[in-house]
């Protein structure tokens, strides 16, 4: 993971991965992971606002870029609006 920033519905994430690797499991992995550890680390909390059994929704939007650096990609992941 290059860059990573959240908002209230949402994540973007810059990563870099092999190119061998299938986008769509790497995702689903991501995921199961994530909510793993978000849930053992944050349990008590969790269960009094979160009723629900999935974590993360199975969507997912990923987009390539050609003609930018990576810099400029950092700056665009961090200059997304944080919710107050």
């Amino acid at each position: 993971m290059l860059e990573f920033d959240g908002e209230e519905d949402h994540v973007h994430l810059l990563v870099r991965y092999h190119p061998k690797v299938q986008l769509s499991k790497f995702i689903a992995n991501l995921k199961t992971v994530s909510s793993r550890l978000i849930r053992k680390e944050f349990d008590g909390y969790l269960s009094t606002v979160y009723r629900q059994k999935v974590f993360w929704t199975g969507s997912y939007f990923v987009s390539s870029c050609g003609g930018v650096t990576v810099e400029q990609l950092k700056q665009y992941v961090n200059e997304q609006v944080t919710p107050n």
